[in-house]
């Protein structure tokens, strides 16, 4: 039986208000982050952390892939950020853009950062 490849996430546009651990360029690559738990628990681990930030929805999910919707506070923004679990490697990959505006400040960039330092050592 061959695995499924995971999905590959939508390249980040040429707009500096996207990171992603799919984009070759330097303004959008981020590193991902490993995981060492079955991906089930990775998962739950990962939506448990994403859960505790604020203004955070799920809006798709299937058994690798995670897709929410984070909303800035001030401007109501909102951020789409996407997690593919890749089994083969047990590499989380993640994707985080804005919707609108062209720079973000780092925001996503950020964000990502934070995830990965919540996560650390949970997955």
């Amino acid at each position: 039986m061959h695995s499924m490849s995971p999905r590959t996430l939508p390249p980040c546009p040429s707009s500096p208000n996207c990171v992603s651990t799919q984009a070759a360029d330097k303004a959008h690559a981020i590193d991902p982050i490993r995981y060492r738990k079955a991906r089930a628990e990775a998962k739950e681990a990962l939506k448990e952390v994403v859960r505790s930030l604020p203004r955070t929805k799920l809006v798709e999910e299937d058994e690798a892939y995670l897709h929410y919707e984070f909303t800035s506070l001030l401007f109501r923004f909102v951020d789409d950020v996407e997690f593919v679990f890749d089994d083969e490697t047990k590499t989380l990959h993640f994707r985080s853009a804005s919707r609108t505006g062209y720079g973000d400040l780092g925001v996503n960039r950020k964000r990502m950062e934070e995830i990965r330092r919540l996560v650390g050592g949970t997955l």
